[in-house]
């Protein structure tokens, strides 16, 4: 799996845990719906840190739990 693709879907299963939207998400981190809309749809190839920083802020979480997720196992990634 892409780096990409597992942000993504690691951003999907939070709001699915939190019974969010995405525009709940967008009001809670501040991050504009289309960014968010972007990072679902693999748009951009990086997200920047502060971006993803934000969108922890709005899951009441830190980086080092968005990243505590076998989805970013080193042996499930590849470029």
């Amino acid at each position: 799996m892409l780096l990409e693709d597992a942000v993504a879907l690691r951003i999907e299963q939070l709001c699915i845990e939190r019974g969010m939207s995405k525009y709940d998400l967008f009001l809670k981190s501040g991050v504009p719906q289309s960014t968010l809309t972007s990072i679902k749809k693999k748009r951009s190839r990086s997200v920047r840190i502060k971006t993803l920083y934000a969108v922890c802020e709005g899951f009441s979480i830190s980086l080092k739990e968005f990243f505590d997720s076998p989805l970013f196992d080193r042996a499930e990634l590849h470029d």
